[in-house]
């Protein structure tokens, strides 16, 4: 059995425990599960395809304002928005990558910013379906076997079980045939031709399911949030945050967007708390300081000196 499979179900026990012990922090702990699984699915494209996407808040705002107008509009429960809201997100990855593939590099990225910025102006403008401006509120969802939605500990387990879900299948992509191609891409990709990969192919399908993963957190988040507003859900800062996430963590990495998350969101907690006004400074100084120093990401800068100290010893 993989490694990683133990480690994280050791993670889900002891995440699982956090409401117990500590629950007077509970929305921090449930914002760093939050960013896990958004990062974990953002890394599918951005880590393990090397497409550096800053358009993925779309994809959150597409699930939470899908559980929002379900509920507010058509009093459909959040689990059936939720699962057309990550059908939409697919098709829309889908369309998105096939007009944007054929860019490269910083191109590609700023066609994602540009597409977002779209999206956000249609949400805003288009006021009969999205609220506008004034946004939409969730005010009643069922009681599945009696369970409140609005509870804050539910929503603690059902980020737990988001963040899961995505580390299982970031696990899973990683030892399979997948995995390799979407490394061979992003490596190479002529040389992933070479060897009978077609790049786009791949890239689509990574897209694809980092989107529909989005999308499933997004809806999670309209829950959490229980009001949606175009200028907050499909906040461009939200993209950049989201991939800063992974790169702080370590992209193409396993654990590197959990790690990322949970040094981004605690930090921030602690330095609010400490440094008052000054806590963006000092949050950004951080931010700076662990690039520079660890190009690679936190984890992926472990891993690397762990693999030279292992070819060392053998020298």
């Amino acid at each position: 059995m993989n490694r990683n499979y133990t480690i994280l179900l050791g993670l889900v026990i002891l995440a699982a425990l956090f409401p117990v012990v500590s629950s007077s922090y509970i929305t921090v702990g449930l914002t760093v599960l939050m960013f896990t699984g958004w990062a974990s699915s953002w890394n599918i494209l951005g880590g393990w395809a090397g497409q550096l996407s800053l358009g993925h808040a779309t994809f959150v705002g597409l699930g939470a304002y899908f559980v929002a107008i379900g509920a507010s509009q058509f009093e459909l429960a959040p689990w059936w928005s939720i699962l057309i809201g990550m059908a939409v997100a697919g098709i829309m990855a889908l369309l998105w990558g096939k007009l944007t593939f054929g860019l490269h590099g910083p191109y590609f990225t700023l066609s994602t910013i540009a597409i977002a910025e779209m999206v956000r102006l249609v949400a805003i403008n288009e006021g009969w379906l999205t609220g506008g401006a004034t946004g939409v509120f969730i005010d009643y969802l069922p009681e599945p076997f009696g369970i409140d939605l609005f509870d804050k500990t539910v929503q603690y387990y059902l980020m737990l079980a988001y963040a899961a879900i995505t580390l299982l299948i970031t696990i899973f992509i990683s030892t399979r045939k997948f995995g390799y191609q979407l490394k061979a891409v992003r490596d190479n990709e002529e040389a992933a031709m070479a060897a009978g990969i077609n790049p786009t192919a791949i890239k689509l399908k990574a897209f694809v399911l980092s989107a529909m993963l989005t999308a499933l957190g997004g809806g999670i988040y309209g829950i959490f949030l229980s009001f949606i507003e175009p200028h907050i859900i499909f906040n461009l800062l939200l993209s950049v945050q989201i991939a800063l996430t992974v790169i702080i963590g370590g992209r193409g990495t396993i654990w590197g967007p959990a790690v990322g998350a949970a040094v981004l969101i605690i930090s921030g907690e602690v330095f609010r708390t400490v440094f008052e006004q000054a806590n963006m400074l000092v949050y950004g100084i951080l931010i700076l300081v662990v690039i520079l120093a660890m190009p690679k990401g936190i984890v992926g800068e472990y891993a690397h000196r762990l693999i030279r100290r292992k070819y060392a010893n053998r020298a």
